[in-house]
């Protein structure tokens, strides 16, 4: 892929002479959704899919980009002194918001760049081809200008980028799951407090399989920041009865103590998943280290039934997804990951059933949906890089 794209950088931008590449994982939650907003755990990690880049430094303040997967747009110009979202800057808004977030944080980027990007996940899938740019993004500018900051620096750029720049309102997971990645191992992380540790998956006779509804969402016009709202609401009325800094805090028993205080029963229903994805994630992880993936894969199922009912954010395709999953033998869990409204789900399958699952499954949804889905056996790979 590096010959590809410098080769490539070198047909838009005239020569590939100072160009460098680079890549960026994307990622997949295992378990852990909505909670990252919330004060709780996650349990993502990275894939080998993810974006490639090339980039070299200007002599100018000149800003050109250009995306192979959207090569129909040609090369879009602006400056590093001209930082505003624009909607007609469409996936340009994602790198510019990161330079931007960087000069925020009081790093000065002294000249402009030309940048190519080539990203091998599937676009809207929820398998955060976003974040995957914008850790690039970050990781170019600290290669090429040398500034200090770590990879978990990286990743908090991002997000400041995101929440105020692209005015999504995203908690930390996505960026964290892709500069922080490590091969063969996922991520639980305390989104309160940052604290994480890797977990090695070892899934002897399993593997990962990525099914993609083809359902387009942005997160920034869905119901992402309705949902989170409703949460912060629910928060504030527990919090005039209990002394907790987010949901993440309550155990399922508190909950069920205090949720008289939250004066709303959709709400009711929102922080209640909140908190029991929390414990959720916990036992998770820990069914994992005890090597028992079968709890791991029920604990997986009852994350999807939650976030169906009581969060309502999946919608008919990513549940005819995995209900249709849960019907085939050598599935061993499979539910909703990503923000939901579309996107993908995960499913952990045993070697043997790889087949029968993307046939079945696949068959079903085209029946039901009337478009196909795509199919990823995937890996979990290591963080960002310089090829």
């Amino acid at each position: 892929m590096k010959d590809t794209i410098l080769k490539k950088f070198g047909e838009v931008f005239g020569d590939a002479e100072g160009a460098k590449a680079f890549f960026a994982p994307g990622r997949v939650n295992l378990i852990g959704e909505h909670t990252d907003y919330n004060g709780g755990h996650v349990f993502p990690c990275a894939l080998t899919i993810g974006t490639y880049g090339a980039a070299r430094v200007r002599k100018d303040r000149k800003l050109r980009f250009f995306s192979m997967n959207f090569d129909h747009l040609g090369v879009i110009e602006s400056s590093l002194d001209d930082l505003k979202a624009e909607k007609e800057a469409g996936w340009t808004n994602y790198p510019k918001g990161v330079m931007w977030a960087f000069e925020k944080k009081g790093f000065s980027i002294p000249s402009g760049m030309d940048i190519l990007l080539n990203g091998n996940i599937p676009n809207g899938s929820g398998l955060s081809s976003s974040a995957s740019v914008e850790v690039l993004i970050g990781y170019i500018l600290k290669e090429f200008f040398g500034f200090e900051v770590s990879n978990q620096d990286i990743a908090l750029i991002g997000q400041y980028a995101e929440n105020n720049f692209n005015g999504v309102n995203c908690g930390i997971m996505d960026q964290f799951a892709i500069a922080m990645g490590k091969k063969d191992h996922a991520i639980f992380l305390d989104t309160a407090d940052l604290s994480y540790t890797y977990a090695p998956i070892k899934l002897e006779g399993a593997k990962l399989v990525i099914a993609c509804s083809n359902k387009k969402r942005g997160l920034g016009d869905s119901k992402y920041n309705e949902r989170r709202s409703e949460c912060e609401t629910a928060l504030a009325e527990l919090q005039k009865e209990i002394d907790i800094k987010g949901l993440g805090d309550l155990t399922e028993d508190k909950f069920e103590q205090y949720k008289g205080a939250i004066k709303d029963p959709v709400r009711v229903k929102r922080a209640r998943h909140a908190v029991y994805e929390n414990q959720r994630t916990i036992k998770a992880v820990n069914a994992l280290k005890a090597d028992d993936i079968a709890l791991f894969g029920r604990l997986m199922n009852e994350s999807h039934v939650s976030l169906r009912d009581d969060y309502e954010v999946t919608g008919i395709e990513l549940d005819t997804l995995v209900e249709e999953a849960w019907k085939v033998e050598g599935v061993i869990g499979s539910r909703m990951t990503g923000a939901g409204f579309g996107g993908c789900t995960v499913s952990l399958v045993k070697d043997e059933a790889i087949d029968a699952f993307t046939e079945q499954v696949g068959k079903a949804y085209l029946a039901k949906i009337g478009y196909k889905a795509d199919f990823y056996v995937v890996e979990i790979g290591d963080g960002p890089c310089t090829l």
